[in-house]
């Protein structure tokens, strides 16, 4: 038997706190959620459609801070950053400049690492 990998079903972050997890990913990041449900009095599971992939940030089970980490492809990487700066978030490490593409890199208040990239014409 082999295993056949169709697509990303999602990439999940669990979370402490949803509201600040709302105002980061939504506020801060500017995704749009497809889907919010309250499975039980207080826990969450919210999807955001990125290109075609579901980032799920959840609070049903606790963070788990470096499991996992998030690459974004975005337009105008400076800008970015700018933007990431003037919420007052700092970068884990700043912006590096390689041959094919440019990045750096940040960490949401639950400990995930989420690097903003760009890919150069």
């Amino acid at each position: 038997m082999s295993i056949t990998i169709k697509e990303v079903a999602f990439v999940c972050h669990t979370v402490s706190d949803i509201p600040r997890a709302r105002k980061f990913y939504e506020g801060v990041l500017g995704l749009k959620h497809l889907m919010n449900a309250e499975f039980a009095p207080g826990v969450w599971w919210i999807e955001y459609d990125i290109a075609g992939t579901a980032l799920a940030v959840t609070n049903a089970q606790p963070p788990t801070p470096g499991g996992a980490s998030l690459s974004l492809e975005v337009k105008g990487l400076d800008e970015t950053r700018e933007a990431i700066k003037a919420a007052g978030i700092e970068a884990t490490f700043e912006v590096m400049d390689f041959p094919t593409c440019k990045i750096f890199g940040i960490t949401t208040p639950d400990g995930y690492s989420v690097m903003f990239h760009e890919h150069k014409a």
